[in-house]
């Protein structure tokens, strides 16, 4: 029987979608070593160009040791094509995830995009080498903001069904899962399609038998509704929350057609620091439009804020965005200074 190997590069929904796709092997041998794997799976991220060129550097490896190549994840969509022509053997698209066992069986190389509107309908019920469990609530994003090339690979929002989900911890509750990671493109869009939210989804969760802490990925700052504020002094929630501010200036905000306000986004931050939680974001330097005074001003703006720790990374142009058409004012030395 054939081994493969399964690469995770890239966020927690990668992970998520990596232990799905093992569900749905039946005929080849998983295995944790790579350098005895017939075939590897590469979920792969594209979020920087840094992503994209770790995922290549990543196959040139493999394909040096003799073994099939199969990529999937954002950089399917992003880079697929390019990679499938210079001699990968298959890519696979999200909504293809569940035939990854049969493309394999026909022993002859496959691209398969699939489309950008399925939800999974399959769960994961066990992570190995993992203490906590991790469950992807929703798919896609529709903020469509400036820099970003993830609504193009990952679609629009759409939510998981909610008794899937709730199904879904239980099992892992059962299986002595007792905390629970949310995960997705975009949490805080959860049930907008659905008549529901995240909020609601939260206080369900958090009645399951068995769930003592649940934490959640990144969410914007414009999402926290009056539903997510009526759960936030409940003790099985991580007292850590992760928001994407992106900028503190307001002119750059809007250069980047971000949805968030730096000074509701500071009444937000002073709000949730009152109640105990440790607060950190992501933050962008040296996206164009980026200039001293507007340097200045996000600087000033941001410290007020009650950050605790920092994610800050130097713009990546992102082909196909409007942030990528835009003239760059500041270089990469000065951005990483």
């Amino acid at each position: 029987m054939q081994k493969i190997f399964f690469k995770t590069f890239g966020c927690r929904t990668n992970i998520y979608d990596t232990e799905l796709l093992k569900s749905y092997i039946k005929d080849y041998e998983i295995t944790n070593d790579e350098e005895v794997a017939d075939i590897v799976v590469i979920n792969s991220c594209t979020v920087t160009n840094s992503a994209d060129s770790g995922v290549r550097n990543y196959i040139n490896g493999v394909k040096r040791r003799g073994a099939k190549v199969i990529l999937t994840g954002c950089g399917a969509v992003s880079k697929g094509k390019e990679l499938f022509n210079s001699g990968i053997f298959g890519v696979l698209g999200a909504s293809k995830k569940s035939d990854l066992n049969e493309l394999l069986k026909q022993e002859k190389p496959f691209f398969e995009l699939g489309n950008l509107n399925s939800v999974d309908k399959n769960i994961v019920t066990n992570y190995e080498n993992h203490t906590k469990a991790f469950i992807k609530i929703q798919e896609g994003c529709n903020f469509n903001c400036s820099y970003c090339i993830i609504p193009s690979v990952r679609g629009r929002a759409r939510s998981m069904d909610e008794a899937m989900i709730l199904k879904e911890a239980r099992i892992l509750a059962q299986n002595g899962y007792n905390e629970l990671v949310l995960t997705g493109t975009n949490i805080g869009s959860y049930g907008k399609d659905t008549n529901s939210s995240l909020g609601k989804l939260l206080a369900n969760l958090g009645k399951i038998s068995g769930i003592r802490r649940i934490r959640l990925g990144s969410i914007e700052p414009s999402q926290i509704d009056e539903s997510f504020r009526e759960i936030l002094k409940e003790e099985w929630l991580e007292r850590h929350l992760h928001i994407a501010l992106q900028h503190t200036s307001e002119a750059m905000l809007k250069i980047m057609r971000r949805r968030n306000n730096a000074f509701s986004d500071l009444e937000l931050f002073n709000e949730l620091s009152s109640l105990g939680f440790a607060l950190g974001t992501d933050y962008i330097v040296g996206h164009p439009g980026e200039s001293e005074e507007i340097w200045a001003e996000a600087v000033e703006n941001f410290k007020k804020f009650p950050i605790t720790h920092l994610h800050a990374f130097v713009y990546s142009p992102r082909r196909d965005t409007h942030s990528a058409t835009l003239k760059s004012d500041v270089s990469g030395d000065v951005a990483k200074s």
